[in-house]
């Protein structure tokens, strides 16, 4: 996965890979010319007393330095390149990715993994490209050339360094293989971490509201224990590997003074040759050592790889059709025949075989105890999930025929859980209908029951909104969120549950305003409150998936025990329970 990856993301940039390889080629070279130079300076200048081949080939060693510092320079800065356009294109891969999940692929990563997927997990991988391009480039060519060169210096002492490497190659691979399952459990436990740390800053008015401090506190020490725990043991494994390489450099060196010290005593070598040899041979180790530092990093980013693949691997379950339907003009009539959804894993579908018709002009009402599928049918016609079985039409087309930027179009939802993003009153509200002036904007939050509150805000259409709208109270929060919905003038509303923050004044202010601007649009509202939604043309009374009632609210009371029962509940009088 890990190679595939970084193959696939690296394609577009061949040229700076090139380039890359022929700068370490010039650095490489001109580092083992060095001390080659260095050998001749001490045997033919030094020990023969000739000041001027010293001046001349130190010459040579000024040039081949600047050489090898430009070559070094270059090959860095590329290198650097390379890395930044990968994690660039990596982390818009994963976000393309996720912005063609539907609900169901989002449920099944969930938001903590996808933001440890692409930060943590991108940036393990991305630092290895870079340690590559400046490090493992240039290894095997020093390894490779200082064999080369240690043998021109000194065949005799080449097993020397066959013993180095291979004993350094067997004790590395043995910790690398320990490394691999501990690197996936500390990202895995990352993960863990950030959810449990999102849901605490998400939840921190409900935590303080229910004084659960404490208990917050001991499950994030749990989480982060459990990660120092693991990232200690495998840490353990790495800090064995630099005492390896080191003790492994240490006893080649004093092998070949040793055994090189005998050869000059015998006339066999000169002084300058072993002192090259001695100078390749700790290259050539060093090489070793950045091949190590290497495979250390591989595992975790293996694992990270994995996991990054598996993102942008994973086909979303609502995909656009191969040839989509793209009529004309969207009138907005609404078809469920025999919808059923089911979740992946589910023992029982969480809506069975659903019929409806709905018409532009129309409001549906939907109403049914928590769980019941009231949401799930909404998903359904904005197509956020796929039926498991029968069809949800618009305008007679199958929603898995159309054009899926045609349909949501179309469609405005204001969902359960209403969300601002961060930016401005004016940024939210556009965020459907990017063209709309001031004055549409100013008229939309006048339905919505908005403009007073937006008016005293600090900036008006230009206050600032928080992150999820954090500083304006919930039900400020449905009414910008309603207000939205408006200014995209859509053929289809879909309200889920969106007036429940509402007080009933308010509640019933919105509805009489919205009445005439929704007039020629296909509403579905889902609600909890009856008085919310008495006046549709139809109300749904959903029980555990199956519509056990549909009609007007004075149909409902005489024909539906369950939708009786739901009004009793909410203080109805006894005749409209009766």
């Amino acid at each position: 996965m890990l190679f595939k990856l970084i193959r696939e993301r690296l394609a577009p940039y061949s040229g700076l890979l090139l380039g890359l390889v022929l700068l370490q080629l010039v650095n490489v070279g001109a580092n083992l010319y060095l001390p080659t130079l260095n050998a001749d300076i001490i045997d033919k200048g030094v020990t023969k007393g000739d000041t001027g081949f010293i001046w001349s080939t130190g010459g040579i060693m000024l040039a081949v330095s600047l050489v090898q510092i430009v070559g070094s320079i270059g090959a860095a800065f590329f290198g650097a390149r390379i890395a930044m356009f990968f994690g660039r294109d990596t982390r818009g891969a994963i976000f393309r990715s996720v912005g063609r999940f539907s609900a169901r692929e989002m449920n099944q990563f969930g938001a903590p993994s996808l933001i440890t997927r692409s930060t943590n997990d991108v940036q393990q991988v991305q630092t290895l490209v870079l340690m590559s391009c400046t490090l493992m480039v240039g290894a095997p060519i020093m390894m490779i050339g200082g064999v080369i060169m240690a043998l021109r210096q000194d065949a005799g002492l080449s097993w020397l360094v066959l013993v180095a490497v291979i004993v350094l190659g067997v004790a590395v691979g043995s910790v690398v293989r320990k490394m691999v399952p501990g690197f996936r459990l500390v990202q895995k436990r990352i993960d863990v971490v950030n959810r449990v740390m999102r849901e605490h800053l998400s939840g921190v008015r409900v935590i303080r509201a229910f004084t659960r401090e404490p208990y917050e506190e001991r499950r994030f020490d749990e989480a982060t224990d459990s990660l120092t725990e693991i990232s200690t043991k495998v840490g353990s494994l790495m800090m064995i590997m630099f005492p390896m390489v080191i003790t492994v450099m240490n006893l080649s060196t004093i092998g070949v003074w040793w055994f090189g010290a005998h050869q000059v005593a015998d006339g066999e070598v000169q002084i300058g040759s072993l002192s090259a040899y001695m100078t390749y041979l700790i290259q050539i180790l060093m090489s070793v050592m950045m091949a190590t530092f290497m495979f250390m990093m591989i595992p975790r980013a293996s694992v990270a790889a994995e996991r990054i693949t598996e993102v942008i691997g994973t086909e979303p379950s609502v995909v656009p059709p191969p040839k989509p339907v793209t009529p004309g003009d969207v009138r907005g009539v609404v078809e469920l025949n025999g919808a059923t959804m089911q979740y992946p894993g589910a023992d029982d579908p969480v809506l069975r075989s659903v019929d409806l018709r709905a018409e532009p002009g129309q409001t549906i009402a939907i109403i049914g105890s928590t769980g019941s599928g009231k949401s799930t049918l909404l998903s359904l016609i904005a197509r956020l999930f796929d039926t498991t079985s029968g069809t949800v039409r618009i305008d007679g087309v199958d929603v898995r025929d159309l054009d899926p930027q045609l349909l949501w179009g179309h469609i405005g939802i204001v969902p359960q859980k209403a969300y601002l993003f961060s930016g401005t009153i004016a940024s939210n509200l556009r965020y459907g209908n990017p063209d709309a002036t001031d004055e549409q904007l100013w008229q939309a939050l006048e339905v919505a029951q908005a403009r007073d509150f937006v008016e005293r805000m600090d900036g008006g259409l230009q206050a600032a909104v928080t992150q999820g709208g954090t500083n304006v109270s919930g039900g400020q929060r449905q009414r910008l969120c309603i207000a939205r919905a408006l200014v995209a003038q859509p053929r289809i509303y879909l309200f889920d549950d969106s007036f429940s923050a509402l007080d009933l004044a308010t509640d019933r202010r919105l509805r009489e305003a919205l009445a005439p601007h929704v007039r020629e649009a296909t509403v579905f509202i889902v609600a909890q409150r009856v008085s919310t939604i008495r006046n549709a043309d139809t109300i749904l009374v959903l029980d555990d998936g199956h519509v056990v009632g549909a009609g007007t609210h004075d149909d409902l009371l005489v024909s539906s025990e369950e939708y009786r029962e739901i009004v009793a509940s909410q203080g109805g009088t006894a005749e409209e329970a009766a």
